[in-house]
């Protein structure tokens, strides 16, 4: 049975990963609704893994960053380790993307930048919720957003210094295709000093 999903071969693959995940992700951008949606891997000083869906924000060749508040469970635990791992699953288009990496904050300049970006709910609620800790109820976060809302309306509002971003900078990149009978394409980039190895790997 032929494969409905384009193979990933080797002779047409980009020598440098970042390129292969740009022509990937404009693919995505024309078939996922929500294509910088990505798994974000931590772990913690016991070992426990942990993993929730973030948005990547941007990323170009010093790695992929994403925003979030400095005293969450994934900060903490990022912070600890200095590692990540990343999940792109576009399923439209059969494929993943998975990153492995080292990670740490972004500038102050730019997670000011970004934040002044934002719209003005999600702005507030950088300010209103201490993401990851207990709360009574829902009406207690409510009221701290109100509140928050009222000290800042009419703006300017200033980026917390809780808040920020941090940039997983890849160390090994694996693509993956759906193919048919699930006998996928896999192919793996791993860093060698400032060039990139490829092999291909079984499914």
């Amino acid at each position: 049975m032929l494969d409905h999903f384009q193979p990933l071969l080797e002779a047409d693959a980009a020598s440098d990963p970042f390129e292969q995940f740009t022509a990937w992700y404009h693919d995505a951008e024309h078939a996922v609704r929500v294509p910088e949606a990505m798994a974000l891997a931590s772990v913690g000083p016991d070992g426990q893994p942990s993993v929730r869906m973030v948005l990547m924000k941007r990323w170009d060749q010093r790695g992929f960053v994403f925003f979030t508040q400095y005293r969450s469970r994934k900060a903490a635990e990022l912070e600890a380790s200095g590692k990540a791992a990343l999940l792109f699953h576009w399923d439209e288009l059969g494929r993943q993307v998975r990153i492995e990496g080292t990670v740490a904050r972004v500038s102050d300049q730019e997670s000011t930048e970004y934040f002044a970006t934002r719209a003005f709910g999600a702005q507030i609620g950088a300010h209103a919720s201490y993401q990851s800790q207990t709360i009574a109820d829902r009406a207690t976060l409510d009221e701290a957003v109100l509140s928050k809302a009222e000290r800042y309306a009419g703006g300017p509002v200033p980026r917390p210094v809780t808040w920020g971003g941090y940039r997983v900078q890849p160390t090994v990149f694996e693509f993956w295709q759906n193919r048919d009978d699930r006998v996928h394409d896999r192919l793996r980039y791993t860093r060698e000093g400032a060039a990139w190895t490829i092999d291909r790997l079984q499914p």
